[in-house]
């Protein structure tokens, strides 16, 4: 199996419109949740989330297209702008072109154009709806406008699997480059249902929390008083590429992909299964896969929503997986505590956070961890403050709905002398 590494990565999140500020804002754990600003939402349940507060279509997206997609698909040009410039594969030969792919994970698509469209199709009637409609709603459509703009011919579709998306299209991208299939591959998360229906639709399940009154403290991962997540949107893109490939024309190398697993529990629409069960089985397949002792992950970018259950189960989930290593040496944190809850752009946009840290030897904290919950004992939240650590392996978790799990591992760059 070939090596596959990244040589590029690009986001936009209610923490930044770029990955470098979006980083930076978390590393000095500044919350991008606020007051809803894209709909009136006076007299929802949840009146706050994460939003991409000043984001521009026109920027990534020439204004004659704007109209012709949906907020999702606009996010996810603008991460792959900055993801395809830093990998420096715009102006890449026909023959890579058509060795690169594009897999973005997307949970739910159009849902704010889908609203849109039910009001024309009542107020005015069906010869008014826009013949744009479908294409702009259609999840496979993020990575097919990246494919188009770039010319980009490899493999090309959508992966939805609830909030673990983002982090199962780049784990196919990475089986793709692996098996031979591709040499390079844009991928990750996108996602934008701060709508009345998708803000209505999680509340209505009372996944959301309430605190209105202070929603900067609201996304609070293992806290005794969390009450619920907060929805947030975005995108996080990665450029993965096959390692000789890279070296070959001179790439930056900022990580190496080392590890997928995936797996299902089986067991209910919306809680996850006792002990964690599903997520044990894919952190074990991933570490597995990179041939790694679970000894060896210095941080855990945890799934971690500020739902009650989830979080718990979670970390029971990572006390069986890594034994005596969980407690003694392992660092775990949420970066939702920041951002709220990406939905399927969360495994695309931590993966990025991920390379990150690995990067800069550093940990983003887990804000509003103020009263740790029973069950929390032991374990190194990484509390309020980002720390700095010497980083070699980094482990990203998503999960979703269905009872999807999806584990990432990435190294850092240079690390791995053979995986043979």
């Amino acid at each position: 199996m070939r090596r596959v590494v990244v040589t590029g990565y690009g986001a936009v999140s209610p923490c930044g419109l770029d990955a470098v500020s979006s980083w930076r804002s978390i590393v000095e754990g500044k919350s991008g949740i606020a007051p809803i600003t894209l709909f009136d939402a006076t007299e929802y349940a949840a009146r706050f989330a994460g939003e991409c507060t000043g984001f521009s279509a026109e920027k990534v997206v020439p204004k004659r297209d704007v109209r012709s997609m949906d907020r999702f698909i606009h996010l996810a040009m603008g991460a792959a702008t900055e993801t395809v410039e830093r990998a420096g594969v715009a102006d890449a030969s026909d023959a890579f072109k058509e060795r690169i792919g594009v897999l973005i994970g997307v949970g739910i698509g159009g849902l704010g154009y889908l609203e849109a469209m039910c009001k024309v199709l009542a107020d005015k009637g069906p010869s008014r709806i826009t013949p744009y409609f479908i294409p702009a709603t259609i999840t496979n459509l993020a990575p097919g406008q990246i494919s188009m703009k770039y010319g980009f011919k490899g493999e090309n579709y959508a992966s939805t699997s609830a909030c673990a998306s983002g982090a199962h299209a780049i784990g196919e991208g990475f089986r793709a480059i692996a098996r031979g299939e591709l040499d390079g591959c844009v991928t990750g998360g996108a996602e934008a249902v701060i709508t009345p229906l998708g803000v209505g639709g999680f509340a209505a399940m009372r996944a959301l929390s309430k605190r209105n009154d202070a929603p900067e403290e609201a996304s609070r991962p293992w806290d005794a008083d969390r009450d619920g997540f907060v929805i947030g949107e975005g995108a996080g893109l990665l450029f993965l590429e096959e390692r000789e490939h890279a070296i070959a024309r001179g790439a930056t190398l900022y990580a190496e992909i080392v590890g997928y697993g995936a797996s299902a529990d089986a067991h209910h629409m919306t809680k996850p299964a006792p002990e964690g069960e599903g997520a044990q089985r894919a952190m074990r397949i991933a570490l597995r896969d990179a041939k790694l002792d679970p000894s060896k992950i210095d941080y855990l970018n945890a799934h971690a929503t500020s739902t009650p259950g989830g979080d718990l189960l979670e970390l029971q989930a990572i006390g069986h997986v890594f034994g005596d290593h969980a407690r003694n040496g392992l660092w775990v944190s949420s970066t939702k505590s920041m951002t709220g809850h990406l939905l399927g752009a969360a495994g695309g946009f931590e993966s990025v956070l991920s390379v990150q840290a690995l990067c800069e030897g550093v940990v983003p904290g887990t804000l509003n961890l103020d009263t740790p919950d029973v069950g929390t004992e032991g374990f190194d939240l990484v509390p309020h403050t980002a720390r700095k650590r010497a980083l070699n392996y980094v482990l990203s978790n998503s999960f979703g709905f269905g009872g999807t799990n999806a584990a990432l591992i990435f190294a850092r760059a240079g690390l791995v002398k053979d995986r043979s």
